[in-house]
């Protein structure tokens, strides 16, 4: 997020637009307040490599937030915007955060957590009303005024160092080491992924998915880099989305799996509505997308964007995690970063198209922050090789297929099942919005296949939708791998990335072996 020479160049160009409300911010204007943050950070103490964090809803200020951090040498830590104020004073705590950056919406959490967090020198509130702060904190605005808009004089490259979001364990914060370089230069992987993605100068970047997660902060950060303008939306809505498409002519954008699906539930008329022409690359992370959702997505958008990877190819490419690798073609996917190996419990290889543990080469080093012992289980004894515990195989044509994660896996009698085949079937079906499938106790298998779906609105959660998904199922997946229950739940707990919190649901079972979700 280093605006560098468009502030220059295309000082009145828009650097982002905020989409719910259309206030725009002009790269000359942008370039001033990232540099006045960045100069207030370093009369508050932060010096190279120190951490800061960022907790707020996405805002007007999120962006220059991170930018300051980015040409001050520094760590920033975005958190998920929908924490408890335990789980906000933990990140806090464990990413060694001195200065807490966060608006009046999130301001009693925050405060909440600061009381847990003694390193922290200073709290920064975007759009507070100042006479009421307590001590410690300031007016982000009124504290920023205070300080030049002209660069610091020890200009570093500085990066973002996120957390995982914690939906199987809590949060692991993974962090790359900074080379002593200009700002000007990004790391490998973002030059990578800047390149991969086809970003260029006149780009218009659509990000509908919350500025505290990796794909976003990537994309973005990129998008500006490359001198694009980035519409952010505060928060995702399908035909909205499209809408906006239309609107700003946008050129490229990331989504999640969760974001095709609700865009093609939508009726046919609200779908076909909006002239999508302008756009030329789509892409989507967080997780794999269903083959069937992929299919659809592949006949409706297609054709608009054929000129990237060719409309029989698939849409645009898939990409994970920044911390994990990049492939094209959805679930089905050609690695592209680095080398990968599919190994069995013993890290020895299994045969072609047999599921096991991801491994890789990355083209970036990183390891878990203050946790020696996750960055050891996730990284081969002779140390060339990582992984984040994603499940998948390759088949003949080098073609990697994400099955699910190591940790999601069920032991049924013996048999190992992985609920994502199961999942993304569900979540095809025209009676449901949302599904999720895990192990819960049994007592002679230890355990047992459950289904917890969320049915589309005005659809009866009864034992004929039961029978009739079962059905279903029965006709795609073997008899092992099929729930031997389903219970009904209003909305899934997913997070705005997408992102299924399963373990929310699974604990509900295994906390006392009978518990249902009703």
């Amino acid at each position: 997020m280093y605006p560098d020479k468009y502030a220059v160049k295309h000082p009145d160009r828009a650097a982002f637009i905020m989409a719910s409300t259309g206030e725009a911010v002009s790269y000359a204007e942008f370039e001033g307040r990232s540099n006045r943050l960045a100069q207030l950070l370093r009369a508050a103490g932060l010096g190279i490599e120190d951490h800061y964090s960022v907790f707020m809803e996405n805002n007007a200020r999120y962006l220059e937030a991170c930018a300051a951090g980015e040409r001050a040498g520094l760590y920033y830590t975005c958190i998920n915007s929908f924490l408890t104020a335990e789980e906000v004073a933990y990140i806090i705590q464990n990413s060694e955060s001195q200065v807490l950056i966060t608006s009046a919406a999130k301001q009693d959490v925050a405060l909440a957590a600061a009381k847990s967090c003694p390193r922290l020198k200073l709290v920064l509130v975007v759009d507070s009303d100042s006479n009421n702060l307590p001590d410690m904190c300031r007016d982000y605005a009124q504290a920023c005024a205070e300080h030049s808009d002209a660069p610091i004089s020890d200009e570093r490259l500085g990066t973002s160092m996120l957390y995982s979001s914690g939906t199987t364990g809590r949060p692991k914060g993974i962090i790359r080491p900074l080379p002593p370089q200009s700002p000007v230069e990004p790391l490998p992987i973002f030059q990578f992924l800047s390149q991969l993605w086809g970003y260029q100068e006149d780009m218009v970047y659509l990000s509908p998915a919350p500025l505290y997660h990796s794909a976003p902060q990537a994309a973005v950060n990129l998008a500006l880099r490359a001198g694009g303008t980035v519409i952010v939306m505060e928060r995702f809505d399908a035909l909205e989305y499209l809408a906006l498409v239309e609107r700003y002519q946008v050129t490229h954008s990331q989504l999640v799996p969760t974001m095709f699906s609700r865009m093609l539930k939508l009726p046919e008329e609200d779908r076909t509505r909006y002239d999508l022409s302008s756009l030329r690359i789509a892409v989507h992370a967080a997780a794999p997308c269903p083959v069937m959702v992929k299919e659809q997505m592949i006949d409706w958008w297609g054709p608009i964007i054929h000129e990237y990877y060719g409309a029989t190819e698939g849409l645009g490419f898939a990409a994970c995690n920044t911390e994990e690798w990049l492939q094209h073609k959805g679930t089905v996917g050609k690695v592209v970063l680095g080398e990968l190996a599919v190994l069995d419990d013993e890290m020895q290889p299994l045969p072609m198209g047999e599921p096991g543990t991801l491994w890789f080469k990355t083209a970036s080093e990183f390891s878990y922050h203050n946790d020696p012992e996750k960055t050891a289980e996730s990284t081969s004894s002779d140390g060339s090789m990582t992984t984040v515990g994603d499940v998948g195989y390759v088949d003949a044509d080098g073609f990697l297929y994400l099955t699910d994660r190591k940790t999601f896996m069920i032991i049924s009698g013996g048999v190992n099942i992985y609920p994502q085949e199961c999942e993304d079937l569900l979540i095809s079906h025209p009676k449901v919005e949302d599904a999720a499938v895990f192990g819960v106790p049994n007592t002679d298998l230890g355990e047992e296949v459950k289904a917890v779906v969320q049915p589309v609105t005005g659809v009866s959660a009864d034992n004929d939708l039961t029978e009739e998904l079962l059905g279903y199922l029965s006709e795609h997946l073997s008899r092992q791998k099929i729930p031997r229950s389903v219970d009904y739940i209003d909305e899934m707990p997913r997070l705005p990335t997408g992102k299924l919190y399963k373990r929310l649901l699974r604990d509900k079972y295994w906390g006392d072996g009978k518990s249902r979700i009703v």
